[in-house]
Formats: structure tokens, sequence, C-alpha cells
């Protein structure tokens, strides 16, 4: 079985946001990946299409594998680098608040033996 990955670094996205749109594109084939992020309004949806169209990229000039035989093998979201921020409060105080980023890494896979 051959397989393709990519891997998108510090998305500015919480991981919780992109794991909800992983779920529902993990073990599909590509075409119907392709079809549940387009009508998915959510910024992480873009992101998660990015690297998932990165994958099918490398999987077709690296590895000479055909297109319309890949599936979604592994969708692995882990977070990252969290961002701490001041957001002035009343009195002279400060709140600290956190920006989450993540790590996508897509695998693709054409179901065929090596």
């Amino acid at each position: 079985m051959m397989e393709a990955r990519a891997v998108a670094k510090y998305v500015r996205f919480g991981p919780r946001k992109v794991k909800r749109y992983a779920d529902l594109v993990r073990g599909k084939a590509l075409a119907e990946a392709r079809g549940i992020l387009a009508v998915s309004s959510s910024p992480a949806a873009k992101a998660l299409s990015l690297c998932m169209e990165s994958a099918v990229a490398n999987a077709e000039n690296n590895h000479d594998m055909d297109v319309k035989d890949l599936a979604v093998k592994a969708v692995m979201v882990d977070g990252a680098l969290k961002m701490a921020r001041l957001m002035p409060r009343a009195r002279g105080r400060a709140d600290r608040y956190v920006k989450r980023t993540c790590h996508i890494t897509v695998v693709m896979t054409d179901g065929a033996e090596e």
C-alpha cells in the first residue's frame, strides 16, 4: 500500500475546532472528503482541506499514485504552540488569554499492494 502525507504546522486554529472536521473525513474516499469539506463553512475546514490537497499533490507528483483511487487513511490533529496574550481590564488590571495553534497531518493511501 502506497502512502503519501502532508503536514501543516502552526495552523492558527485550536485543535478542537479542526478535529471536528477531521473526524468527518477520516477513512473516506477522496471525492467524498472533498465534498464534505467544500460544504463546511468553517475556516478550520478550509485549513484542513488545504492540507489534504497538499497530500493529494504529494501522492500524484512524488509517488506516481492515481488520484481517482486515493482515500484518506489518517488525519491527526495535535496541539502546538500556545501564544499567551493580555487583555486590558478595568482598574488597571489585565487578564491573560491563550491563542492556540495546531499541527495537521493527513495521510492518503491508494489501497493497492506494493
